[in-house]
């Protein structure tokens, strides 16, 4: 499988997927439909699919449009605020697109309506995860909806899987989000090389769930370093604390 990553709204991303064994494409939140039918034009797959990260209208404000053009496109999302949603996910569940093995992950924390993607390509041995507004490159969402625990188990259940899966998140925020990063883990040599790498990067997609394990603080709240700089042990108050800092950052 290939990624396509195509930029929108400024800093949101929209991602095409493209399935070369099947010949054919997968958008995922597809805010801006032009540039995403130009980008799945220039791969000269059929699209299919659409997964759908949460209901925000910067993930989802396309998705009428999109199935406007192409009706029957089968839309994928976790509850009934997705637009033109065709099949409603649950936690665990598990399809296929095309040649293409896709378990969802309901992830609550930013929005009640979150899921993220995790996709296999069997064929290939490539995992990928989406993760729209739930996992930031060396950050998380914003807690809209849900709270500090409904985040921290969220980001728990990215955690377990594999090492190398490749992220790919809702919003080029990592420049930002490292800096912030940096004020309460400064020691972390591996957050320094990552900050060093990504300077020059415009688009920093993809990271990957080890990367992430080692730099977001999101996903280190059970390390000493965020522990004194939160004056918090329990790691559910570490990343509440977190959140109201990177907040007012």
């Amino acid at each position: 499988m290939r990624i396509i990553p195509v930029a929108c709204l400024g800093d949101n991303y929209s991602y095409v997927l493209v399935d070369d064994k099947a010949m054919q494409a997968t958008v995922v939140d597809p805010v801006e439909p032009e540039k995403v039918h130009s980008a799945v034009k220039e791969t000269g797959m059929e699209l299919k699919t659409m997964l759908t990260t949460h209901h925000h209208a910067d993930h989802a404000g396309g998705n009428q449009k999109i199935v406007e053009s192409i009706p029957s496109l089968v839309v994928y999302g976790g509850d009934s605020r997705i637009p033109k949603m065709t099949h409603q996910l649950h936690d665990g569940d598990e399809f296929e697109v095309g040649s293409l093995r896709v378990c969802a992950m309901q992830t609550f924390g930013h929005t009640t309506s979150s899921i993220c993607y995790y996709i296999q390509d069997p064929s290939t041995d490539q995992r990928v995860v989406f993760t729209g507004d739930t996992l930031f490159v060396g950050g998380c969402g914003r807690l809209f909806e849900g709270t500090p625990s409904d985040m921290y188990k969220s980001l728990k259940k990215l955690a377990t899987l594999p090492k190398d899966t490749k992220v790919y998140v809702g919003h080029e925020y990592t420049k930002t989000n490292l800096q912030f990063a940096l004020t309460v883990d400064g020691d972390n040599q591996a957050l320094k090389d990552k900050v060093k790498r990504c300077a020059t990067m415009s688009c920093t997609m993809p990271s990957t769930i080890a990367e992430e394990l080692a730099t977001n603080p999101f996903m280190r709240v059970d390390q000493p370093a965020l522990q004194k700089a939160t004056g918090k042990s329990d790691p559910i108050d570490v990343l509440a604390v977190l959140r109201q800092m990177k907040d007012r950052f």
